[in-house]
């Protein structure tokens, strides 16, 4: 079972998500931002945020894992480029969505476009 969801329902532009200490120890965690559910994911000392669920069967990608700036999908085993949410070789379904975020003070903020 994935850990409870950080929820931050504000919406707008830079959005605080969480301390970066929720992050000490792990590599993937579920929030919720403005209505979408996505995952933080850490990986070196870079800190990237995508969809959480994987554009081709909606597998949990909290459940995945991350190694070398890729994201891999826990059902079917494809990989994600973090830094652009694109599949790897040999899939032929969407790239990932992923989020521009940045470090303010200890906090980790994503950037979420208003839907309009």
């Amino acid at each position: 079972m994935c850990a409870k969801p950080i929820s931050v329902a504000d919406s707008g532009r830079w959005v605080r998500v969480c301390r970066i200490e929720a992050l000490a120890g792990r590599e993937i965690i579920p929030v919720f931002v403005a209505g979408r559910h996505l995952v933080l994911v850490q990986d070196g000392d870079g800190i990237f945020a995508t969809d959480r669920a994987c554009p081709h069967e909606g597998a949990d990608l909290a459940l995945g894992h991350c190694s070398g700036g890729r994201l891999f999908c826990p059902r079917h085993l494809a990989w994600f480029a973090l830094a652009n949410g694109a599949v790897s070789p040999g899939w032929n379904f969407p790239d990932l969505r992923t989020y521009p975020t940045r470090r303010e003070g200890g906090d980790i903020q994503v950037l979420i476009e208003a839907r309009g």
